[in-house]
């Protein structure tokens, strides 16, 4: 619990250095969305990007994860090697870290494309409505719901995924971050809506995910349709007000 919370706090208080310099890192994204990005540009993005999912996602695997140390810690009692829990949630910060190169790509791809302000947020109301009714319709999605469900049962995952040796405590991290990626990618979308620095937005998301991860799995189908018709509505009220307004 100390690492995990160690880890997240470290990841939280560079989010909120960040926050704190905002002013210089709008200024100096003003200057990156009026010319081509260099790979400077791209690993400063990406860290951003890897950092922060630490900061959201590491909470959100912790029953997984404090499952995974008690079988180790009786494994050891009983003589039995077992690879160290860390190995286990490199796999999982692994996962994450992927997810942000593709993260960073479509953000260099929305900056290009003139999508987003110097404080990376989106400014075109199609993209904000197509965002949040992407959310909404994924949310009721069979692959969402599965992905959702493997999350939901931490001993229904160790006892279905379970592999010996670092390597094998590695793959299973990895295996329960594909399926935490594959229930939440479509979510961090959402972030663009809010903005991608935005503490309160990021903390709103990183809540939300980690409340529908501890939520009983009885339930887990009805919030995941309330919570994507409530995503769907707003998107198209929001678009809705925008072609009032701009009409």
């Amino acid at each position: 619990m100390a690492a995990l919370g160690g880890t997240t706090a470290l990841a939280w208080t560079y989010l909120v250095r960040a926050s704190g310099g905002m002013r210089d890192l709008s200024m100096s994204m003003e200057m990156v969305s009026i010319r081509a990005w260099d790979a400077g540009d791209f690993v400063l993005i990406f860290l951003m990007w890897s950092i922060m999912m630490v900061g959201m996602m590491v909470p959100s695997a912790a029953p997984t994860t404090m499952l995974y140390a008690a079988v180790a810690r009786k494994a050891g009692r009983q003589g039995t090697v077992v690879a160290p829990t860390f190995v286990f949630v490199s796999g999982y910060v692994a996962l994450w870290t992927l997810f942000s190169v593709f993260a960073t790509v479509a953000q260099w791809a929305l900056d290009q494309a003139a999508l987003l302000s110097p404080m990376m947020v989106a400014t075109s109301p199609l993209l904000g409505a197509g965002l949040l009714v992407a959310a909404g319709v994924y949310q009721v999605t069979p692959v969402k719901l599965a992905c959702l469900r493997h999350c939901q049962s931490p001993a229904h995952f160790i006892s279905g995924h379970w592999c010996s040796g670092t390597w094998g405590a590695f793959r299973m991290g990895l295996h329960h971050g594909s399926f935490c990626v594959g229930c939440c990618w479509v979510l961090m979308g959402l972030l663009f809506l809010g903005g991608v620095m935005n503490l309160l937005w990021i903390a709103a998301i990183a809540i939300f995910v980690f409340a529908e991860k501890v939520m009983p799995v009885r339930h887990a189908r009805t919030a995941s349709h309330l919570t994507g018709a409530a995503m769907i509505l707003s998107g198209v009220a929001f678009l809705v007000r925008w072609t009032v307004a701009a009409g």
